[in-house]
């Protein structure tokens, strides 16, 4: 489960509280009583600033394909990208229909 920072406005005091995401408070109460707001700069010195998900947490395609994604080393990362986009560096023999003819795809042309 993520963990969070705050500060309270009050007195200073610091302190964390791991919770889900579902059930995370913008404004907790401190020892003090008064309300804390959030410590976004303690947040980013430990992960880099952003809330990593829980397993039980995903809940789309894209949380589970980011979780993935941060978990293969550079390597895997390599050999999938080349996996994924060998189609496009071998030409194509299937016939086209009538009147129609490939274009010879050039190197280094941004198009706009």
């Amino acid at each position: 489960m993520p963990e969070y920072s705050y500060e309270c406005d009050s007195c200073g005091s610091r302190f964390s509280l791991i919770s889900s995401i579902s059930s995370y408070k913008a404004h907790p109460k401190c020892e003090c009583g008064q309300k804390a707001n959030r410590s976004y700069r303690e947040d980013c010195l430990t992960i880099n600033g952003s809330v990593k998900k829980g397993d039980g947490e995903l809940k789309t395609l894209g949380d589970l394909a980011m979780r993935n994604t941060e978990r293969m080393s550079e390597d895997q990362k390599a050999e999938l990208h080349a996996k994924h986009n060998a189609y496009k560096e071998t030409p194509s023999n299937k016939p086209l229909p009538k009147g129609m003819t490939r274009l010879k795809k050039t190197k280094g042309i941004k198009w706009t």
